[in-house]
């Protein structure tokens, strides 16, 4: 699964603020028990000493065996009369240990050299705030995708029943979005506006960023603008890569491509983009208002080319959905 460095970055830090808490916690308890039983300061001294003890005694050799045996006998009278100086005081017997989100990692992502089952959810919900922070992701899931502002009837252009054409693309969408591997294909989500695209595409996006693939999801304006910033800054923290990870992410969606200003920068950036995720095999989303004769008409035949020849085609039919919502309002 491939993240943003941000991302990883944001996962860090979380890990870092649970384990700070918990021993923050632990030291607040530790406080309040030991000065209601001073006895427990003598203990933990005890506890300390047995400790370091034992520690010297390992290159004692042969004779180090009963020795050792000894000290454990200490500590472990140690532990149990600080368990039941606690529980008569009324705490719990684990009251002055660290009490962390994940007890299997202690709170550090890591158990045994692999990265803990904790990490994982940890980067999929960081993931999934960011992508609901970019867009209405929470309200666009594919339970909440209605089919009946399609028209029914026979549209008199294309000979087509936008209800059946848009039932066949909501179906393909949200098996795309279950069955998702880095081996799937591309998509090119077509047509005018109000008809559904972005929804099916946040759906998407959801769903697979629950599934725990990293996910880039933005309209084009939006990545194109900040990626120029980038690329032009003379400020290194500003050099937030971007770039590095449109590339590399599991699934790219860029949104609303063709209203974004076209410059020779930008025409360039997304030739980038779209023909180095086709190298690598890795899909992208692309959504648009724009035909594929529109398309080519701004970017060019050299871009147009590869998503129309290598993309899944979904062309969107109906009427605008905004509008409809409008008037029944």
């Amino acid at each position: 699964m491939s993240y943003s460095p941000k991302i990883y970055e944001l996962a860090a830090e979380e890990l870092q603020r649970r384990r700070t808490r918990a021993f923050a916690e632990q030291k607040k308890r530790h406080d309040e028990a030991t000065a209601k039983i001073p006895r427990l300061l003598e203990l933990e001294k005890e506890m300390a000493d047995t400790g370091l003890a034992t520690v010297k005694a390992i290159g004692m050799g042969a004779d180090a065996g009963k020795y050792i045996e000894d000290l454990a006998k200490q500590n472990l009278a140690a532990q149990d009369e600080r368990g039941r100086l606690l529980t008569n005081a009324g705490y719990p017997k684990n009251y002055l240990e660290a009490v962390f989100v994940c007890p299997h990692c202690e709170d550090n992502g890591v158990v045994n050299g692999y990265f803990c089952d904790c990490r994982t959810v940890l980067l999929r919900s960081i993931a999934y705030a960011q992508l609901s922070e970019l867009s209405p992701a929470a309200s666009s899931d594919f339970e909440d995708f209605k089919l009946d502002y399609y028209p029914k009837t026979q549209d008199a252009e294309t000979g087509l029943v936008p209800y059946n054409r848009m039932k066949e693309i909501f179906e393909y969408c949200k098996a795309y979005a279950e069955d998702f591997g880095l081996s799937s294909p591309s998509l090119f989500l077509h047509g005018k506006t109000g008809l559904g695209k972005t929804h099916l595409s946040l759906a998407i996006a959801g769903t697979v960023v629950n599934k725990g693939f990293g996910v880039i999801y933005g309209s084009a304006q939006n990545l194109l603008t900040k990626l120029e910033k980038e690329r032009f800054s003379r400020r290194g923290d500003e050099n937030e890569g971007t770039e590095q990870s449109m590339l590399e992410c599991d699934l790219l969606i860029l949104d609303d491509l063709g209203a974004e200003f076209t410059t020779q920068f930008t025409v360039s950036a997304i030739y980038n983009i779209i023909n180095t995720r086709l190298s690598r095999g890795v899909p992208t989303i692309v959504n648009t208002n724009l035909s594929p004769e529109e398309l080519e008409e701004k970017y060019s035949q050299r871009i147009t080319s590869r998503i129309t020849g290598n993309y899944v085609s979904l062309p969107f039919m109906g009427k605008d959905i905004r509008q409809i919502k409008r008037n029944r309002s």
